[in-house]
């Protein structure tokens, strides 16, 4: 997909109307909708509805297979690489296509291999990931996810911080097919410029919370690493 820019959404979140107004009309090239906890399928729907109002692309992160919306343009499916339990890898995954699957609309429908890095965030928590890597892990994960697995998106985490540009830079490099998706404390406008610098997409979701209008700028920021 031709993102380069996305806002990410939690439906546990409160947005008022007119912040959401000015993130769907911000020039923003997707949506994302997900969260790490608190996702339910009414607060999915009720933020979905909210978010049709505009034509802005909409994006489904299905962290809780009980939460998968009908309606939006696409959905990605995590696939945690650096977990220690399997269940984050395959294990919900293979539950929710046993119970959904004759429902998913499977040409929209894409996975996603996270590596998450920041041991203090929820996802890392939740998921059992190893985030005590070496670079040269962080690469072998991710050519595991695009040669081996083929795997279309391949997502580098740091919720909650600001991560290394170089490493993101360094597995970027070394990808073949796999589109590299970056988020995590992305907190300004240089910030959003070194992280479009080193991944094809990036993510902006805390700071839209917390600091609106700065949030808005990291658009335009991408805009200027493109150009």
């Amino acid at each position: 997909m031709p993102w380069r820019h996305m806002f990410k959404l939690d439906p546990d979140r409160s947005i008022s109307d007119e912040a959401l107004d000015k993130v769907c009309m911000s020039g923003t090239d997707a949506i994302l909708v997900g969260g790490s906890s608190g996702v339910t399928f009414d607060n999915t729907v009720d933020l979905l509805s909210r978010i049709r109002q505009y034509e802005v692309p909409c994006v489904l992160e299905v962290s809780n297979p009980d939460a998968a919306v009908p309606g939006f343009d696409h959905y990605l499916i995590p696939m945690v690489l650096n977990t220690s339990n399997p269940d984050w890898l395959i294990g919900h995954q293979q539950r929710a296509v046993r119970e959904f699957g004759s429902m998913l609309p499977w040409e929209i429908v894409f996975a996603e291999g996270y590596i998450i890095l920041n041991g203090d965030a929820t996802a890392a928590k939740v998921s059992e990931a190893n985030v005590n890597l070496a670079t040269s892990d962080v690469i072998a994960y991710a050519q595991v996810a695009d040669r081996l697995m083929r795997l279309p998106f391949i997502y580098i985490e740091y919720s909650g911080m600001f991560g290394d540009m170089e490493l993101v830079r360094s597995v970027r490099q070394k990808l073949h097919q796999a589109q590299l998706i970056y988020g995590g404390g992305i907190t300004n406008l240089e910030q959003a410029r070194q992280a479009a610098a080193s991944a094809d997409t990036i993510v902006v979701g805390n700071i839209l919370y917390d600091q609106l209008e700065q949030a808005l700028l990291t658009v335009q920021a991408v805009r200027e690493v493109q150009e």
